[in-house]
């Protein structure tokens, strides 16, 4: 049975590691074999650890998300899900994702700026605005938003991660996924 890859995107503190627990909780419910993948633990993983500071630069940044849409590919071609929440927005990494890898979904957590500035789960917001600290994406850094998500989550602040999960389960199961 081929492997799925659900490929939660959005800006830092968009909710998206939030949102991949709770999907995996319910898949596993489902018993469905997930591996679960995070960008910033990815990134430590896959760059060399006897840098002193990685770099966060857009074709940094781009190269990454490159091996991240690899990898997911090499998972799912093994017949497992893999859920990976990655900021990683750029429309070719995204293109090809949707060419070569089978059973892709792509979900987009769209947070205003605003919102994304009051969570500031890592600081970066803060520090940009203290300090100028760079490379920051949404900030000083462009994105590219995705053209044609499969799910398209707009910020409600009355919609919990856990009923999005529960939303998209419900797609996957009307896919025929589960």
């Amino acid at each position: 049975m081929a492997g799925k890859v659900i490929w939660i995107t959005g800006l830092s503190g968009s909710g998206k590691t939030t949102l991949a627990l709770q999907l995996t909780s319910i898949l596993r419910g489902k018993e469905k074999a997930i591996v679960n993948l995070d960008g910033d633990i990815l990134r430590k993983t896959l760059l060399d650890p006897k840098k002193e500071k990685q770099s966060y630069t857009a074709n940094d940044r781009r190269q990454l998300a490159q091996q991240y849409g690899r990898l997911c590919k090499l998972i799912s071609d093994q017949g497992f899900w893999v859920l990976i929440a990655t900021i990683s927005l750029f429309r070719e990494v995204h293109a090809w994702n949707r060419q070569n890898i089978s059973n892709y979904f792509e979900v987009f957590l769209d947070v205003p700026m605003a919102e994304l500035r009051r969570r500031d789960t890592k600081g970066i917001y803060r520090a940009f605005s203290n300090n100028g600290n760079g490379n920051i994406v949404g900030l000083d850094l462009k994105f590219d938003k995705p053209v044609s998500p499969d799910w398209h989550e707009k910020f409600d602040e009355t919609r919990s991660s856990e009923l999005v999960a529960q939303d998209l389960a419900g797609i996957f199961s009307s896919r025929g996924w589960l």
